[in-house]
């Protein structure tokens, strides 16, 4: 099968998210400059580099309660900040909860009943207990192509870890099953790992 986007695939449902997997998800938890607080998954997330580390986040739709994107891009824009929370397999369910589509003055940590603490190098609260957070200043914010899709880019200014996780001086992602994005409304947990050695080394 082959088509071209702008004329549309005839599939019962769009395979674009479905082909493009698994996703990690940034849960994003953001402060607005009111000192209101926010809690919101992406999947469209990831690491860009190493030496300042750096991560991206996509919002593609947008609020009639906001001038642009969602809730967590108003509020970056506001204060220039974020935290990056890691998804494990057992907050599933409260990630979910804290995916709706809440008026802006709803705050996710209360809605979904999920434990925050302050962050370190940001003014901004974490998901308490989170495998890991990263503690972001942002650095660009892009308007792409299409109605409503903002790519956030930030450097991580400070990064916790759950000492757990850490298996003679590894970050174990074992011991908390990541949880990733697939199509459609599916998901995965990772639970395997094998190791693969590049050429040269």
């Amino acid at each position: 099968m082959f088509y071209r986007p702008e004329d549309g695939h005839g599939l019962p449902h769009n395979p674009f998210n479905a082909i493009i997997t698994p996703r990690p998800i940034g849960w994003i938890s953001t402060r607005a400059a009111d000192g209101s607080e926010n809690l919101a998954p992406y999947s469209f997330f990831n690491a860009v580099a190493y030496v300042p580390p750096q991560v991206m986040f996509a919002s593609t739709s947008s609020k009639e309660d906001r001038e642009k994107g969602k809730d967590s891009v108003a509020n970056i824009i506001e204060t220039g900040v974020f935290c990056v929370n890691v998804v494990e397999y057992a907050a599933r369910d409260v990630m979910n909860v804290s995916s709706g589509p809440y008026a802006r003055e709803v705050d996710e940590f209360d809605k979904a009943g999920i434990a925050r603490e302050a962050c370190e190098t940001i003014a901004c609260s974490r998901v308490a207990g989170a495998p890991a957070n990263l503690e972001c200043k942002m650095t660009k914010v892009v308007d792409l192509p299409g109605e409503a899709n903002v790519v956030v880019f930030g450097e991580v200014t400070g990064v916790h870890m759950r000492d757990a996780c850490l298996k003679d001086g590894i970050f174990d992602v074992t011991t908390f099953q990541p949880l990733a994005r697939l199509g459609y409304r599916d998901y995965a947990k990772v639970e395997t790992l094998f190791s693969l050695q590049r050429p040269g080394e």
